[in-house]
């Protein structure tokens, strides 16, 4: 990919300080500590050809879905996790500290896989990272998908909302977390639960977001007349 800085783990290591996590204090995070200062770093080494930071934040829906996951650790435990989008990482820790078998954590930016590597150290996890665009594929062996903050826009919303269709229809359960972004297709997801969730007011132009865990459920059954 074009215009990624020479060595992402330095970059991120010098963009980012480990903190709690507002509403997973027992995980920790590297996060930004000036939001919209990294988000516009342009006219440095980051430039407007790469994803923006995802990496560096940790956003409603990912946050509330490491909550849920850390609450109900039967969901993860001995399976195989992928985390789907994974951004900073914080979901797919969540399901390693939660027991998890494996977890995998793709993401299509260098530096969210470097953000990653350093955050699971952190924690003291093993998250196996995947570099790349999966969502025309499908879960792999996967048993349980996670994915938080996945519905901001309609093209990603599309394309998320069928590879998890795909997921569920071979075997696995898929799981969203979401602040109520503009394109969740909430008509097609089943609720599970809602959380308010401390975000950055630079962000979010607020400081608690409702967020709520959502389900996509299996194909309907057709039953003979």
């Amino acid at each position: 990919m074009d215009h990624v800085p020479r060595d992402p783990a330095a970059f991120v290591a010098a963009h980012v300080h480990a903190h709690p996590v507002a509403l997973v204090p027992e995980l920790v995070l590297h996060q930004a500590d000036d939001p919209i200062g990294l988000w516009e770093l342009g006219e440095g080494e980051y430039r407007s050809e790469q994803p923006p930071p995802f990496w560096a934040f940790a956003w409603a829906g990912g946050q509330a879905l490491a909550r849920y996951v850390l609450e109900h650790p039967d969901l993860v435990a001995g399976r195989r996790v992928l985390d789907l989008a994974s951004g900073s990482g914080l979901v797919a820790i969540a399901a390693a500290k939660a027991g998890a078998a494996s977890v995998r954590a793709v993401d299509i930016d260098p530096l969210a896989i470097a953000a990653i590597e350093l955050n699971a150290a952190a924690n003291g996890v093993t998250v196996i990272t995947e570099l790349g665009d999966i969502l025309d594929a499908d879960r792999g062996d996967a048993d349980v998908v996670l994915a938080g903050d996945v519905f901001y826009s309609a093209a990603m919303a599309i394309r998320v909302y069928a590879f998890l269709r795909r997921a569920v229809r071979d075997g696995a359960r898929a799981l969203v977390g979401d602040p109520d972004r503009a394109f969740l297709p909430r008509d097609r997801l089943r609720l599970l639960a809602t959380m308010d969730v401390p975000v950055p007011h630079a962000l979010e132009s607020t400081h608690v977001k409702p967020t709520s865990i959502w389900e996509v459920p299996p194909p309907a059954t057709r039953t003979a007349d």
